[in-house]
């Protein structure tokens, strides 16, 4: 298979240290007398959101905070409408008063980013070593899943995902917001069909986490609103 992009080259130091990790998951299953790719593959991921935590809650919090000056941000946008400059002023008084920082839910994206890609090129290529790599119905990792389950329960959980984030972020009317709903979902459910089934599940499973880690930040967040109003 070849590479799938000149990023690849960029990204090879974390691509090297996945691959270490991921054949270090595969040995552990082999002792335990079971090889399976398929579970290492599930175990780098778990642990790559484990490490990207407090990313995943700093995003999260931010998407709250905004959620919360909602409100007044839209009152600000209908009084000042006819005065961009004067609205973005006041927007940006509004900031400064909640202690709110509008790029705050931007950046921990972006710093998970070269690692969510070294993810993506390690799994692409990844060398199963000469072994046919099968887990549960998946006859090859290596190759696109011939059922489409997978690319099904990845456009599925993608779709899940965005709708918790939606709710989080608090109810929107965008249009924009509504078309990105089913787009996003279709488009990676499309191109999981022809993608390596190993990466595949490394979408759903990252899925998967990030709703576990979602639910327990929301829980986490609302229970500390709550002492606070005591």
């Amino acid at each position: 298979m070849e590479e799938p992009g000149i990023f690849s080259t960029i990204f090879s130091p974390i691509e090297f240290l996945f691959t270490q990790i991921l054949n270090t998951f595969y040995h552990l299953t082999e002792m335990a007398g079971f090889g399976s790719y398929g579970l290492a593959i599930i175990l780098l991921t778990v642990l790559m959101k484990i490490l990207l935590y407090p990313l995943t809650v700093k995003q999260l919090q931010s998407m709250k905070a905004m959620q919360m000056i909602q409100p007044k941000m839209q009152r600000l946008q209908e009084k000042y409408k006819d005065n961009p400059q004067l609205l973005q002023q006041k927007m940006m008084k509004l900031y400064q008063d909640a202690g709110v920082n509008p790029m705050a839910g931007c950046l921990p994206i972006l710093a998970q980013m070269p690692i969510l890609m070294a993810m993506y090129y390690t799994l692409f290529n990844f060398d199963y070593g000469g072994v046919t790599p099968s887990f549960l119905w998946l006859p090859n990792l290596s190759a696109p899943d011939p059922t489409y389950v997978l690319p099904v329960v990845s456009a599925l959980s993608t779709y899940v995902l965005q709708k918790m984030s939606m709710m989080s972020a608090g109810p929107t009317n965008s249009q924009q917001s509504k078309i990105f709903m089913i787009a996003m979902p279709l488009f990676i459910g499309w191109i999981s069909l022809n993608f390596p089934a190993g990466l595949v599940l490394y979408w759903v499973t990252m899925n998967a986490v990030q709703m576990v880690q979602q639910v327990w930040i929301n829980r986490d967040t609302e229970e500390n609103s709550n002492k606070g109003a005591k």
